[in-house]
Formats: C-alpha cells, structure tokens, sequence
C-alpha cells in the first residue's frame, strides 16, 4: 500500500521511539490519516502509535483537538497558527507524549494564489519542547504524491523531535 522508502522510514521512526517510550499521536487533514494507517502496518505499532485524529472538516478541528473557529477564519486551516494548534491539540487529548499534524491542499483544486495546491504545514510538539512547524511547497506534482510527500516529511519531523 506504501512505497517502501515510506515504509523503511517509518519502522526506523517507530524502532526510535520505541527505544525512547515515545508515544505518537496524529491529527491529519489532507493525509486523511493516511500516517495513521502506515503506522499501524506493522506488528507492535501500539507499542509507539497511540491514535490518529482525521479532522479533515473545520469543525472537527474545533471539536476534537480544541482549535478555535475564529483561528481558522483569521488564518485559514492551512496555516502554521492552526497546524501548531492541531499538533497541542492532539497531544492534549491523548494519552501520548508526541504529536504531530498535517494541515494542507493537495488539490486537485482548492488553491489560491497565496495557497497554491501543494502547499502543506507540518506540525509536531513534544511534552516540555518547543512546537516545530514547517510549510511545504510541494507544487501541483498530483494528489497522492502530495500526500505521500507530506507523510515523508512528517516522519523526518517526528525523527528530529523523539531524542
């Protein structure tokens, strides 16, 4: 179901933490929870995998991890503001010690000039760490690559946040 590249990176991430006690949530909009499904592959994911947040909606950003509805009208949901929102919020409402969200367009359509398809924010807190936020610009490169890219990029997020 996953290109093996994802797949390789996400069992060094899991191993990772595993090793650590880290325990991962995740809050996905564009992904869909599709970091959520290559998490939970493998055998043993609850050892690492805690839960997966699909908020694909605004208001289930709202509802289920706390982000509020005049932050998403003021900066839109693909923003840094409410990316790092979705990742405190997960984290928030889980029993886990490290979050991260996804927040973007992976088109085809829904682009803006200010937003154009393919922009992604990435999010990951960490108990007692600052958030990390990044934005991607992945460009008009298709849906599923867009997603797929944002999944990568996750992982490396996660990678730099477990130590």
């Amino acid at each position: 179901m996953f290109p093996d590249r994802l797949r390789n990176l996400c069992l060094l991430v899991s191993d990772e933490a595993r090793e650590r006690r880290v325990k991962i949530v995740t809050a996905e909009s564009c992904t869909g929870g599709m970091l959520a499904a290559l998490f939970t592959e493998f055998s043993g994911s609850s050892d690492v995998f805690e839960r997966g947040f699909v908020t694909y909606s605004n208001r289930s950003k709202e509802e289920m991890l706390g982000v509020p509805g005049d932050m998403i009208a003021d900066y839109g949901a693909v923003s840094e503001a409410v990316a790092r929102l979705m990742a405190e919020g997960a984290l928030e409402n889980s029993r886990a010690n490290l979050s991260l969200s996804i927040t973007g367009i992976a088109g085809p359509g829904g682009g803006t000039p200010m937003k154009p398809v393919g922009t992604v924010h990435i999010a990951c807190a960490r108990e007692n760490k600052a958030v990390m936020h990044e934005v991607c610009y992945f460009g008009d490169i298709g849906r599923a690559e867009i997603r797929l890219a944002s999944i990568e990029t996750a992982l490396e997020m996660i990678r730099k946040q477990i130590p």
